[in-house]
């Protein structure tokens, strides 16, 4: 029993000193840890430093200019409504349009208008007779009719027009393309007599004449013509197809249906007469041309020609002198799209819009297409599309364009550029949501140049859509498109055609307080209009370059004076005149805000 007891008393005892000298240790491990922690050094101060991110300077500010264009069709006197013959059937001129342009026929310093007519047809019954119609201008913008009196109201189903002294007489004559057969007007001091039988130039029953280029390619001073044919056509072929568009029923048939057309060359021979060497000459190979110019694109003195092909390849043929063209459209990168495709070409263009050595050639195209813009690389072929990197591509989507042309609308000194634009279905909306007939006129305004440097500094692109022009903006069925200074105040006012519908004429009426300078060229040595010559302008250290050319946009003619915009700059450093033949003279200009007439020095 006490042997129990003592046991337990042991045990006792051992548990007591554990436990003591489990605190003992737990007492020195916290005054070790105190001691430790009371002699480290007290932490340093932290400082906040201010995070910044990366500097973003911001673009200049780019302020398009408010200019707005005022529809004075009907106060300016002209009554013309385009007649197509439209009457169910379909057929494929009726929505093709007329086009229209500007001639000084009376020469007295005013731009008069030449709005060309088609027709009802010959199986129609007749509707009266309606004619292509010229009409005067006062030099204020006011029109009169005065087709009868002047020998130019044409009844034909007319298709375009274009302008020239091919006789060299100081009386511009006028060349009108239609279905089936042509016509030549000589301008008699103001009255027109038809001589296209006479000279040779009338075509064939069976062509359908649609661009045509006056132009002196073999550089003898006179003034050669190019004419342009579209498809191979005929009302029975046309209803033999009979196209149709699901959810519209019977439809206008597009041009894959129908067999190129070949397109004719005629050499002026000096003494009133042209020779037909178009099979000779290389241009007599099938395409589907709906519009064409002239520009030298390689330098070498020659006129080249720039053909716009509707779904077939656009054509540049190559002046290789003595009356041989060699077709390098492929070749120079011209042809197709960027995506390697023929669109369906429209109207064509080509000015150097950039101030610098690079040509640009600009071709409307079809919806859902956008236009194409072929620009020169360091002042040498092959083009390249830069629709898209000049900011023209995606919003020239889904415009269905036909006429178009560079002009300075703001005479800021940059080419701007204007599409007339239209669809050729007047249903089309039924089955295509984002098509519609009637289209607004698209105008794009040069933007390089307007920020802190002559790159275009502040630019994100430098063709950029103008949402604000006025009564541009009304939509219409655009076709033919052209510009003159009807009013002699300096800027450039437009004429749209429509096919079936009144041409209207819009006035620019621009209040920006920029300068201008037109120039009117009267060639000597070289044919008298000066068709070919290119004018460089140098103001404020910026040289731009302008080409006088009588093709160009659809169907159309633009006037022959050509407008430069000053900018703010209050004079011209220098003015050279390369003449056709190549020979160069300087012009000393002394004023400006004004329309001067340079002569061809004889030496």
């Amino acid at each position: 029993m006490s042997n129990t007891t003592h046991s337990g008393e042991d045990i006792i005892r051992k548990a007591f000193r554990r436990s003591l000298l489990t605190i003992v240790m737990a007492a020195i491990a916290g005054y070790i840890i105190f001691l430790v922690v009371k002699e480290e050094p007290e932490p340093e101060p932290v400082t906040q430093e201010k995070i910044t991110g990366p500097v973003i300077t911001e673009k200049s500010t780019i302020e398009i200019p408010k200019v707005h264009f005022t529809d004075i069709t009907s106060d300016a006197g002209i009554d013309f409504v385009q007649t197509n013959g439209a009457y169910g059937e379909r057929l494929l001129p009726e929505t093709m349009g007329s086009g229209g342009g500007f001639i000084d026929y009376d020469n007295d310093g005013d731009q008069d208008l030449i709005l060309v007519n088609a027709a009802y047809w010959p199986f129609q019954a007749q509707q009266g007779r309606p004619t292509t119609r010229l009409y005067n201008n006062d030099g204020k913008g006011n029109f009169t009719d005065v087709s009868e009196a002047a020998g130019l109201a044409l009844h034909s189903y007319g298709s375009g027009v274009t302008v020239g002294d091919y006789d060299n007489d100081g009386w511009d004559d006028v060349y009108i393309t239609t279905l089936w057969k042509n016509h030549l007007f000589h301008n008699q001091q103001g009255k027109f007599v038809d001589v296209s039988e006479s000279t040779g130039t009338a075509g064939f029953e069976d062509d359908w004449g649609t661009a045509a280029v006056f132009f002196d390619f073999d550089n003898d001073s006179d003034l050669d013509l190019y004419v342009g044919n579209y498809v191979e056509w005929t009302p029975e072929i046309n209803m033999d197809i009979d196209f149709r568009v699901t959810g519209i029923g019977k439809s206008y048939s597009t041009p894959t249906h129908y067999a190129g057309a070949k397109s004719r060359l005629y050499r002026n021979e000096g003494d009133g007469s042209f020779s037909d060497i178009s099979a000779e000459s290389g241009i007599h190979i099938p395409g589907k041309a709906l519009s064409a110019t002239a520009v030298d694109y390689n330098n070498d003195g020659l006129l080249d020609l720039f053909i716009a092909n509707d779904t077939v390849q656009n054509f540049l043929f190559q002046n290789n002198g003595n009356g041989k063209f060699e077709e390098v459209g492929a070749l120079e990168g011209i042809a197709f799209n960027r995506n390697g495709k023929a669109t369906g070409a429209m109207g064509i263009d080509a000015a150097w819009y950039r101030n610098d050595s690079e040509l640009g050639v600009v071709i409307g195209n079809f919806a859902n297409e956008m236009s194409s813009l072929f620009v020169t690389v360091d002042g040498e072929t092959p083009f390249a599309d830069e629709a898209l990197l000049e900011g023209l591509g995606a919003d020239s989507r889904l415009a269905l364009t036909f006429g178009l042309f560079f002009f300075d609308y703001d005479l800021d000194g940059r080419l701007d550029l204007l599409q007339a634009n239209g669809h050729i279905e007047n249903e089309i909306n039924k089955v295509q949501p984002s098509q519609h007939y009637e289209q607004p006129v698209q105008l794009f305004w040069n933007c390089a140049g307007s920020g802190e440097d002559a790159t275009g500094n502040g630019c994100e692109n430098r063709l950029v859509l103008v949402e604000d022009t006025g009564d541009l903006a009304t939509p219409v069925v655009g076709r033919g498109a052209s510009y003159a200074d009807i009013d002699n105040d300096g800027d450039l006012d437009v004429l749209i055609t429509q096919p079936g519908r009144a041409a209207r004429l819009y006035r620019n009426d621009q209040q920006t307080g920029h300068h201008w300078v037109r120039i009117k060229l009267v060639g000597t040595a070289d044919n008298r209009n000066a068709v070919g010559a290119v004018i460089e302008l140098t103001a404020s250290g910026v040289t731009q370059r302008r080409l006088i050319t009588s093709g160009r946009s659809f169907l159309s003619q633009v006037e022959l004076p050509v407008t430069f915009g000053l900018g703010n700059a209050d004079r011209i450093d220098s003015l050279i005149v390369t003449w056709p033949g190549g020979q160069q003279q300087a012009v000393n200009v002394g004023e400006i805000d004004k329309q001067i007439t340079v002569t061809q020095s004889s030496t």
